[in-house]
C-alpha cells in the first residue's frame, strides 16, 4: 500500500506534495493528480510571459497598407470597365460618329459650290471638325455612355448580389463609393478623348491642316489651336464627370442598374426641354446641360474665361451636391445583396 492510502486508511492527512511519489520535482515518479500544477512552475511561467517585450503597435503600417487597398481596387475597376465589351462598343460608337461626320463634310463641301456655316469651318481647317464633333455629341450620345458606366456602379454590383462581397472587404463604404466614382470620372474622361482623337485624325486626313480661323476672325497658329482642344477636352471631360455623380446618386437608390441610367438619360432629356422654354429661361441657369456647349469659348480671341470658368464651378456643385447625396444614401443603406 501507497503513502497516500495509508494515510487515508488510518484517517490521517494527506501526505505533502514532496513525499507523493510521481509527481514532478518530488522523490519519486508515481503520476499526478490532473489539474494540478506546481507552484515552482506556474511561477516560472508567468516570468516568462512578464520578460517578453509588449508587441509594437501596428497603427503604423496601416495607412501605407491601406491606400495601397485603395489604389489596388480602384485598378481592379478600372480594368473591368474597361474590358467590359459593352463599354468598349460604346467608345467604338462614339469614335465612328466623328468619321462619319467628316466623311459628310467633305462630301458637301466637294458638291457645293459656296460653302458656308459649319462646312466652310471645317473644311477650311482640320482642327475644326473636334469643336463640330463636340456640339454633336455633347448633349447625348456622350452622356448616354457616361449614364451607362456611372449608374451600373453601385446598382449593378447590388443586382448581381457581389456588393455586399465588396463591403465584406477592408474597403468601407466611403472608399467603394469614391472608387466607384472615380472609376466613373475616368471613363468619361476617356470618352471625351476618344470623341477628341477621332476627330482630330479624321480632320487631319480629309481637310487641311494650317492656321485656324476662330469664330471671332483672328487666325492662330495650328500649335495653339491643338492646345485649345486640349482646353476644350478638359472642359467637357468635367462636364461627364459631373453627370457622373447623378449617375452614381442615382444608383445607390436601386438595386437595378437599367433604373439608374434610365433615370440619368431622362433627367438630361428633360433639361433640355426645358431650356428650349422661353418662359423657364430663369431656371436655365441652374440645369447642367446649359454648361455643356461652353466649350466654344476656347474659339474666342481672346479665350472666354469667364464662360469656362461658370461653367467649371456649376460642374463643381453638381459633383459636390450629388457625390454628397450618394455618401448619405449609401453611406446608411442597409445592403441585403
Amino acid at each position: 500500500m501507497s503513502t497516500a492510502e495509508t494515510s487515508i486508511a488510518t484517517g490521517g492527512p494527506p501526505a505533502p506534495a514532496s513525499e507523493v511519489p510521481g509527481v514532478p520535482g518530488t522523490e519519486s515518479g508515481a503520476r499526478r493528480t490532473p489539474g494540478l500544477v506546481p507552484v515552482a512552475e506556474t511561477r516560472r511561467s508567468t516570468e516568462r510571459q512578464v520578460s517578453q517585450p509588449p508587441a509594437e503597435p501596428a497603427s503604423g503600417p496601416l495607412p501605407v497598407r491601406a491606400g495601397w487597398t485603395f489604389w489596388r481596387l480602384l485598378g481592379s475597376e478600372l480594368g473591368l470597365t474597361f474590358r467590359r465589351p459593352r463599354n468598349l462598343v460604346m467608345l467604338a460608337v462614339l469614335a465612328a460618329v466623328p468619321a462619319l461626320v467628316g466623311v459628310a463634310l467633305r462630301l458637301v463641301a466637294a458638291e457645293a459650290g459656296d460653302m458656308g456655316g459649319m462646312v466652310e469651318a471645317v473644311a477650311g481647317n482640320s482642327l475644326m471638325l473636334t469643336f463640330v464633333s463636340f456640339s454633336f455629341l455633347v448633349l447625348l450620345l456622350m452622356p448616354v455612355a457616361v449614364s451607362v458606366v456611372a449608374g451600373d456602379s453601385i446598382a449593378g454590383e447590388a443586382g448581381t448580389g457581389t456588393l455586399r462581397y465588396l463591403l465584406a472587404a477592408p474597403a468601407g463604404r466611403t472608399r467603394l463609393l469614391l472608387v466607384k466614382y472615380l472609376n466613373a470620372a475616368v471613363f468619361a474622361y476617356a470618352v471625351t478623348a476618344v470623341v477628341a482623337l477621332s476627330a482630330l485624325v479624321t480632320g487631319l486626313i480629309l481637310f487641311p491642316a494650317g492656321p485656324v480661323t476662330l469664330l471671332s476672325g483672328t487666325t492662330i497658329s495650328m500649335t495653339e489651336g491643338l492646345l485649345r482642344i486640349l482646353i476644350a477636352v478638359g472642359y467637357v471631360g468635367t462636364a461627364m464627370a459631373a453627370l457622373a455623380a447623378i449617375g452614381l446618386a442615382l444608383s445607390t437608390f436601386t438595386e437595378v442598374s437599367i433604373g439608374a441610367v434610365a433615370a440619368a438619360m431622362v433627367l438630361v432629356i428633360v433639361c433640355q426641354v426645358l431650356r428650349a422654354i422661353p418662359e423657364l429661361s430663369a431656371i436655365t441657369p441652374y440645369l447642367l446641360p446649359t454648361w455643356f456647349t461652353n466649350f466654344d469659348a476656347v474659339l474666342r480671341s481672346p479665350i472666354d474665361t469667364a464662360a469656362l470658368r461658370d461653367g467649371l464651378l456649376a460642374f463643381g456643385a453638381y459633383i459636390a451636391l450629388f457625390g454628397s447625396i450618394a455618401w448619405a444614401r449609401f453611406s446608411g443603406k442597409d445592403i441585403t445583396s
